[in-house]
């Protein structure tokens, strides 16, 4: 008798693929820890998502369109092409990169079992298995969703005044930015480096910044803060690429509006880090930011290991990003290393480099030397 087992069940009957280091996201922190542990010989799969909470693969560069302080650019780069050339290099050097959502982990068992959006279900193997992750989820701006907004984002639009300020259609010009913590006192200070005049938006009738900060904001001449004052709507040139050019604003407590000239705003209303898939099983702050052991990329638990804006609330920058993967990837590596020598994992053994392979140039591991790990 013939057995009827249909591809689906056949798959779920085999063993899920294993991997040392899957990587989750998209951006330059997991795209730099993916060339470290690639180039290491270490194989990492990387799941960069498809469209992972409302965002393309890449990460938030890919909603920006100019980047200029990123090293190695002189005349600046899009946000787009820079994401682009990082994920090819991943790939150039080995990464698997695979572009499904992980929806569910189980971050409690050995080896760790990651599953995709849609494609698993509740009752199925995982779709991957690893011996450590990387967790670079990163975390998305918020933002107001305010009429014109979408037409002008990126064209006076933003929620990044260290990475956009110094634009030029930004020079000499009238800024506004919304909220009223310290992220907002810094970005305002920062634009008056820049614009000509900065408005700082507060729907409260006091600030929330630090007394210190709050002093500094309001002594500055090129400041304004209003209080109690929302806005209401972004208006600007009405053509391709049309630049932002006024905003209209509202008084809460009077209702009274106005249209200010305005051909920058600055979103400064907070971020909300992408964890919610890790909930229970690593440690997260307050606000949602997954907890790291100062100057490293080590979490709560052995093995798993987070990089980039999700777990750095402070700097968000690609830069700074891009550094968190590096040492995440050394981290890892040294991880994995670790175990093979302790007898805890059946890892293929590397061979023993010979001074003759040096000298003709045989690829070898890196870091498995490093002092400093």
């Amino acid at each position: 008798m013939k057995a009827n087992f249909s591809s689906s069940s056949f798959a779920r009957a085999m063993a899920p693929p294993h991997t040392k280091v899957a990587i989750i996201g998209s951006g330059p922190a997991a795209h730099t820890a993916a060339i470290y542990l690639s180039r290491a010989e270490l194989k990492p799969v990387l799941y960069e998502g498809m469209l992972a909470g409302g965002t393309a693969a890449g990460g938030q560069l890919t909603t920006t369109t100019d980047v200029e302080n990123y090293p190695g650019f002189p005349q600046g780069i899009g946000g787009p092409e820079l994401m682009d050339q990082m994920r090819a290099q991943s790939e150039r050097f080995g990464t698997e990169i695979i572009t499904e959502t992980i929806s569910r982990v189980d971050l409690k068992s050995r080896p760790f079992r990651l599953w995709r959006e849609y494609e698993d279900a509740e009752s199925d193997e995982p779709a991957h298995t690893a011996d450590a992750v990387i967790i670079a989820t990163g975390a998305n701006a918020r933002r107001l969703h305010l009429p014109g907004e979408a037409e002008y984002w990126q064209n006076g639009v933003s929620a990044c005044a260290v990475c956009d300020g110094a634009v030029p259609i930004f020079r000499q010009k009238p800024l506004v930015v919304i909220g009223g913590g310290d992220s907002a006192a810094e970005e305002a200070m920062f634009l008056t480096k820049y614009g000509s005049h900065v408005t700082v938006l507060v729907r409260r009738d006091k600030l929330r910044a630090s007394k210190a900060m709050a002093k500094r904001l309001l002594a500055n001449p090129k400041v304004t803060v209003k209080f109690n004052t929302v806005a209401v709507e972004i208006q600007g040139e009405n053509k391709p690429r049309g630049l932002m050019t006024h905003l209209k604003v509202k008084n809460v407590v009077t209702n009274a509006e106005e249209v200010m000239d305005a051909n920058g705003l600055f979103y400064a209303v907070g971020h909300d880090p992408a964890t919610a898939l890790f909930k229970g099983q690593v440690d997260r702050d307050e606000d949602g930011y997954i907890v790291t052991k100062p100057g490293t990329s080590y979490t709560s638990l052995p093995g798993v290991f987070a990089a980039g804006d999700v777990q750095d609330k402070r700097y968000r920058q690609a830069i700074t990003s891009a550094g968190s993967g590096c040492i995440a990837a050394l981290e890892a590596e040294k991880y994995l290393a670790e175990l093979e020598d302790d007898g805890e994992l059946e890892l293929e053994k590397d061979k023993q480099v010979k001074k003759g392979d040096l000298q003709n140039g045989t690829n070898v591991p890196e870091y498995r030397s490093n002092p400093l790990l």
